[in-house]
């Protein structure tokens, strides 16, 4: 029977989409790491409260990166190139959505309106990253492989989304409520397309290292397009609705360690 379940077992069955499947995973978050860490040093003295929060999520992003290539290691795998056709945070950049990687690279103050949009896009990413590791967990939390990993990165993304409606919220008080839904919005639209895209690309990649029949790929391809057509249609409010999360300050203290492999 396919399901996410099977599809998932055959990728990291496989140690050319095991790789594959983490390299991507790990370039991702080691991204993420970088748009963190400068945001953190660029925050406006008014917001320099939020730094050490901002600078623990880029802490967790970085554990991420460095945890999917301890998983690599542990099978003996070295990473492989990235496909940019499959290269979620970059394609979200060169699309405008979040804070652009040349603006970050230089050394300027960033202002309130960016925090705004860098919380807003991360409202929306970390909802898609906490779904998808919730579905992991829920297939594979026990898997003496790969069971820590999901089980430590899983809790994580559920911090980061709880901070995201945090912080927005406090600034939806401040008087940018406006603002946070039309970049919500705009961020949420945009991503569900791209997630879109980049699932196919994926897809297609896993199908040609695992041999995968065209009867096989078409029906992977009909679930991405549906989910697609779902989440246009109205799905994509998920990802901009705010309330206050029961995990208050989730990121007020310092990142935890990333789990050892033997």
């Amino acid at each position: 029977m396919l399901s996410a379940k099977s599809v998932f077992q055959e990728i990291l069955a496989n140690d050319e989409s095991f790789a594959l499947f983490c390299s991507i995973a790990a370039s991702g978050e080691s991204q993420g790491g970088w748009e963190n860490a400068r945001i953190a040093a660029l925050v406006p003295d008014s917001e320099r409260e939020l730094a050490p929060k901002i600078t623990r999520h880029g802490a967790d992003e970085d554990k991420h990166g460095r945890i999917f290539n301890a998983l690599m290691k542990k099978r003996g795998l070295d990473p492989v190139p990235v496909p940019p056709e499959t290269d979620y945070t970059m394609l979200l950049e060169k699309n405008g959505i979040g804070l652009a990687h040349e603006q970050l690279g230089r050394d300027e103050r960033l202002t309130v309106q960016d925090i705004v949009t860098y919380l807003s896009h991360s409202r929306v990413t970390e909802q898609r990253a906490s779904e998808q590791m919730q579905l992991l967990r829920k297939h594979f939390a026990d898997d003496p492989d790969i069971g820590r990993a999901v089980r430590q990165i899983s809790d994580d993304e559920d911090n980061h989304l709880a901070y995201c409606h945090e912080e927005l919220l406090r600034f939806a008080y401040a008087g940018h409520g406006r603002a946070i839904q039309r970049t919500l919005r705009a961020c949420a639209l945009a991503e569900i397309r791209i997630y879109r895209d980049v699932s196919l690309a994926v897809m297609a990649h896993m199908g040609r290292i695992l041999g995968w029949s065209r009867a096989k790929s078409a029906v992977l391809a009909a679930g991405i397009h549906a989910m697609y057509a779902y989440e246009r249609m109205g799905g994509w409010r998920r990802m901009v609705s705010l309330k206050m999360p029961e995990r208050r300050d989730a990121l007020g203290g310092p990142a935890s360690a990333a789990p050892e492999f033997a």
